[in-house]
C-alpha cells in the first residue's frame, strides 16, 4: 500500500511537471509576443498595423488624407514620463479645447488621425499621440492602461500649461479605453480633463485577452493566466481583478461607450455590464449594428460622428 502510494505521487507529481513546464514556457512566448518588443524592436511602428486588411487601409488612407489636409496646423511634441520619451502631435486650430486621441494595442498616432474628423467640426484642437511602446515613442512592454494612464495625464498637463487648455476630453479606442478611465479615475485627474469616449471597451483585458486567445486559436487556459501573472508582476495591479468595470463606479465626469454588436473581442455583454454599473446620469451607450472590434466608425462614419457631436454638446458645451 505504502508503495503503492509513493509510486502514485511520482507518477502524479511527474504529469503535473510536464503540464506545468511547457504552459509557463508557452505563456512567456506569448506575453512577449502580444505585449512586449523583446522578439522585434521595430513592430508597433508608424505604419499600417494590417496592410492585408481592406478596412484597415481605408482607414490610414482616410487618416493621412486628413493629416495632408491639415498639415499646416501640425505641431510636433515631446514630453518625458516614467523616464520614457514620448512623441505626440498636435493640430492646433487655434481653438480653446482639445481632444486626446487614444489608441489600442499595436496602433501609432498615424491610426488616431482617422479619428480626428468630427473633433475638428466640433471645434476642437487635436492631439494624437504614440503610446509607450508604439510609434516612435520608448518603452518595452504595454501596460494596458496601468501605466499608459500616467502618460495621459502627462499630455494633457502639456497642453494646459503650454497652450492653456483649459477643455480637454479624451477619445479612446480598445485598449486605450483603459488608458482614458483610470486616467480620468486617478485621484490625481485635473478638472480640465472633463471625459471620454470609449469605442470597444472592454470588461477586464483578462476577459478580452481570453476572446483574444480564442480568435488566434490558442487555448486560452490556463495560458491566459499566466500571462496576467506577468502583467501584474510588471504593472502592479491585477489584471483579473481591476479593470474598466470597476473604474467606471467611481467614474464622475461624463462617458460615451461606442460599441459594436459584431465585436468578438470587447463582447457586447461586457460592454452591457460596464454600462449598468456606471453613473446613467453622465453614461451614454450606444449600438452599432455592424463593424468588428475598433471598426466601427469605418462601418457608419455618419453615425459615429453625429454620435460624438450629440453627446459633447449635451455634455461639454462651450
Amino acid at each position: 500500500m505504502k508503495i503503492f502510494l509513493i509510486v502514485s505521487i511520482i507518477v502524479i507529481s511527474f504529469i503535473l511537471i510536464s503540464i506545468y513546464i511547457p504552459t509557463i514556457f508557452i505563456s512567456k512566448h506569448i506575453y512577449k509576443k502580444e505585449l512586449t518588443k523583446e522578439y522585434n524592436k521595430d513592430k508597433w511602428g508608424r505604419f499600417c498595423s494590417a496592410p492585408w486588411d481592406s478596412e484597415q487601409v481605408l482607414m490610414y488612407d482616410k487618416g493621412l488624407e486628413f493629416e495632408k489636409e491639415n498639415k499646416e496646423y501640425k505641431e510636433n511634441l515631446e514630453i518625458t514620463n516614467d523616464n520614457l520619451k514620448l512623441y505626440g502631435e498636435y493640430f492646433n486650430f487655434s481653438k480653446d479645447k482639445s481632444v486626446i486621441i487614444v489608441c489600442g494595442r499595436t496602433e501609432s498616432l498615424l491610426y488616431s488621425y482617422y479619428y480626428a474628423k468630427p473633433y475638428k467640426e466640433l471645434g476642437y484642437n487635436i492631439l494624437v499621440i504614440d503610446n509607450r511602446c508604439h510609434g516612435l515613442s520608448e518603452g518595452n512592454f504595454i501596460g494596458v492602461g496601468f501605466t499608459e494612464q500616467y502618460d495621459v495625464l502627462a499630455w494633457a498637463k502639456l497642453i494646459h500649461e503650454k497652450y492653456n487648455q483649459n477643455h480637454i476630453i479624451l477619445h479612446s479606442i480598445c485598449v486605450g479605453c483603459a488608458s482614458a478611465i483610470y486616467a480620468l479615475t486617478n485621484k490625481d485627474c485635473p478638472k480640465y480633463i472633463l471625459g471620454m469616449v470609449a469605442d470597444g471597451m472592454y470588461k477586464t483585458f483578462y476577459a478580452t485577452f481570453i476572446t483574444h486567445m480564442k480568435d488566434i486559436k490558442k487555448p486560452p487556459y490556463p495560458l491566459a493566466n499566466y500571462v496576467m501573472l506577468r502583467l501584474k508582476k510588471i504593472t502592479k495591479v491585477n489584471p483579473k481583478k481591476y479593470g474598466p468595470i470597476n473604474a467606471v463606479k467611481i467614474l464622475d465626469k461624463p462617458l460615451l461607450m461606442i460599441h459594436s454588436k459584431e465585436d468578438i473581442y470587447s463582447l457586447p455583454k461586457c460592454a452591457q455590464e460596464i454600462y449598468d454599473n456606471s453613473n446613467k446620469e453622465l453614461t451614454k451607450l450606444v449600438w452599432f449594428d455592424k463593424g468588428r472590434h475598433s471598426h466601427v466608425r469605418i462601418n457608419n462614419e455618419l453615425k459615429y460622428d453625429n454620435t460624438i457631436k450629440e453627446f459633447v454638446g449635451e455634455y461639454f458645451k462651450s
